[in-house]
């Protein structure tokens, strides 16, 4: 970690508190490392989140969840049932009033 400059943005997740992630490329690590403890090397889903506060100056208050994309046909390990697990975490969030749904999309 570097020291941050008083207007550094920075990243803090809940399963770390206190340590601060000023570099966006650590902070992306660490997303895949406690999305493979939480959801295992085979694709699998989780309806464990994993919390991070980003801390800057620059945008508004929110709270962004993101969600797995839509699958038919299990992929390597994952259960046959697997897209009816996403669709239930999906629908788990998107059915509450206050849910503003984005879908994002490769424009390649």
């Amino acid at each position: 970690m570097n020291t941050p400059s008083a207007a550094q943005d920075w990243i803090e997740f809940a399963h770390k508190p206190g340590e601060k992630y000023f570099d966006l490329g650590k902070a992306r690590d660490e997303i895949e490392i406690d999305t493979q403890k939480k959801c295992g090397h085979n694709k699998e889903i989780s309806a464990e989140p994993i919390i991070c506060k980003v801390f800057s100056r620059s945008v508004v208050n929110l709270t962004l969840v993101d969600l797995p994309g839509m699958t038919k046909i299990p992929q390597g390990g994952q259960p046959d049932n697997i897209e009816r697990q996403i669709l239930d975490l999906c629908f788990s969030y998107a059915s509450r009033r206050t849910s503003i749904i984005m879908a994002v999309t490769p424009a390649n």
